[in-house]
C-alpha cells in the first residue's frame, strides 16, 4: 500500500501524539478523528501505561467525542468491577479523591494519568465503568488455572465474565511471543505457568468486554470510550476480539500507539498498519530494563498477576 507521509513529522516531546490514518498516512487532529468516530459505538484507545502522550491524547479525545456525542460512557481497565460502588460514590460526591483512591485500590499513577478522564466524566455527570476483573481473582487463576473458578464462592465468581476464557489463535501466539515463549499455549511443551498466565489474561479481556456490553445495554444509544493497555486491543485482538465474538455487529474503533524513535526520520508505518484502525505515534519511554531476562521475568509476572494472597 502506498501513501503520502511527507507531511508527517516525528513527535518532539513525550507529551506529543501524532495521529495517523494507516490507510493513507494522513495526519489527523483529535477533532478530525472525533468527526470520523461520531458513529462508532465503542472507541478503544490503547495506551502504554504511564506514557504522558497516551494519557493526554485520551483526555483530548474524550472532550472532542463528547462535543459530538454527549451521551458518553467512560469504561476503564484501570478500575475493577468489585469497586464500582466505590467509584460511583465518588462520582456522586460522597467520597473525596483520596478516599476514592484508597477504597478502589486505584493505580499508583491515577493522579497523573487518569484523574483528568474521571474528573471530566464527573463534571459532566457521565457514567464511569470499572471494567476490569478483580485482581485477587485474576491472580488465583494465574496460579491455579481454570480450577480456581470452581473453588470461588458464588459472590466472587459473579464479578467475572460469564464466559471467562473466549480467545483466538492469533492472541495465543501473540501472548506466547510477548512473554518469551516459543510455543503456542496449546502446545504440549507449554509450561503450566504460562498456560495459567494466559488464562488470567483472558479473564481480564473477557470481563472488560462483558463490562462494555453491559454498559451499552444500560445506556442504549450512548458511546463508550474505553481506555486500556494496548496489548488488550491492538490488531483488534484481546478485549476487542472477544467483544466482537459476543456482538459481531458492534461498531468498534481501535486507536493504537506506535513508538517513533527520535533517531528515525521516516514514520513507522511499515509493519504497524494493522495495529489499529487509527494509530498515534509517540516517543519511546526510557527503557525499563537493559537485561533481557529481567525484562521477560517482569513481563511474566505482569501477565500472571503474580503476588501474594489467599486463594480458595
Amino acid at each position: 500500500m502506498t501513501s503520502d507521509t511527507s507531511a508527517l513529522t516525528a513527535p518532539q516531546t513525550l507529551y506529543q501524539a501524532v495521529i495517523v490514518d494507516p490507510a493513507d498516512g494522513a495526519r489527523l487532529s483529535p477533532e478530525q478523528l472525533a468527526d470520523r468516530l461520531a458513529g462508532s459505538r465503542v472507541v478503544v484507545v490503547g495506551e502504554y501505561h504511564g506514557h504522558p502522550a497516551s494519557h493526554l491524547l485520551q483526555s483530548r479525545l474524550q472532550l472532542a467525542l463528547y462535543q459530538r456525542q454527549p451521551h458518553q460512557i467512560l469504561s476503564m481497565e484501570q478500575f475493577e468491577r468489585d469497586h464500582q460502588a466505590d467509584l460511583d460514590r465518588y462520582l456522586a460526591g460522597e467520597l473525596g479523591e483520596a478516599e476514592m483512591i484508597e477504597d478502589t485500590g486505584a493505580w499508583d499513577n491515577y493522579r497523573g494519568s487518569y484523574r483528568a478522564l474521571v474528573e471530566f466524566a464527573r463534571q459532566h455527570r457521565l457514567p464511569v465503568v470499572a471494567a476490569n476483573a478483580p485482581g485477587a481473582l485474576v491472580r488465583c487463576v494465574g496460579r491455579q488455572g481454570r480450577e480456581a473458578l470452581a473453588r470461588m464462592p458464588a459472590a466472587e465468581r459473579a464479578w467475572l465474565a460469564r464466559q471467562p476464557f473466549l480467545d483466538s489463535d492469533a492472541y495465543q501466539d501473540k501472548f506466547a511471543d510477548a512473554i518469551g515463549g516459543s510455543h503456542g499455549t496449546d502446545d504440549a511443551s507449554m509450561s503450566e505457568r504460562m498456560r495459567n498466565a494466559y488464562l488470567a489474561q483472558l479473564l481480564r479481556d473477557n470481563t472488560m468486554a462483558e463490562s462494555i456490553l453491559d454498559a451499552l445495554a444500560r445506556h442504549p444509544g450512548d458511546q463508550v470510550l474505553h481506555t486500556t493497555g494496548t496489548f488488550h486491543s491492538e490488531q483488534r485482538l484481546g478485549t476487542v476480539a472477544v467483544l466482537l465474538q459476543r456482538a459481531p455487529d458492534l461498531d468498534v474503533t481501535v486507536i493504537s500507539p506506535v513508538f517513533w524513535p527520535t533517531d528515525v526520520d521516516d514514520p513507522p508505518l511499515p509493519g504497524n498498519r494493522d495495529k489499529g484502525d487509527y494509530l498515534y505515534f509517540i516517543q519511546p519511554l526510557p527503557p525499563e530494563y537493559q537485561d533481557p531476562e529481567r525484562a521477560r521475568e517482569a513481563m511474566r509476572a505482569r501477565f500472571s498477576g503474580a503476588g501474594t494472597g489467599r486463594c480458595p
